[in-house]
């Protein structure tokens, strides 16, 4: 059985990266682990963030198996009229580009 990792938590650590604006986390299909963490971001204007700065600021700040795999990067993120992210579709979105 795998670890139960919320995305909340890991939001909650992207969003304390001072050069991320907005992040989403979501779990993707995975052959060995049954599930992966992926995650979005909206960089903060100015600023230059990669993956390999989200992968390390991550490692960082939560347990290995937290970490996203694949993180990518957006201008936009789809949400609901009160503002809240719709994980569902993000993860939907970007898993379809793999």
């Amino acid at each position: 059985m795998g670890e139960k990792i919320s995305p909340l938590e890991v939001d909650a650590v992207l969003l304390s990266h001072p050069d991320i604006a907005q992040a989403v986390a979501f779990g993707v299909p995975d052959d060995k682990y049954g599930e992966e963490i992926n995650c979005a971001i909206i960089p903060k204007e100015g600023p230059n963030i990669d993956e390999a700065e989200v992968q390390r600021f991550s490692k960082k700040n939560l347990a290995a198996f937290k970490v996203p795999k694949k993180v990518f990067f957006t201008d936009s993120l789809p949400k609901t009229a009160t503002g809240k992210i719709l994980r569902r579709l993000v993860a939907e979105h970007f898993i379809s580009q793999t």
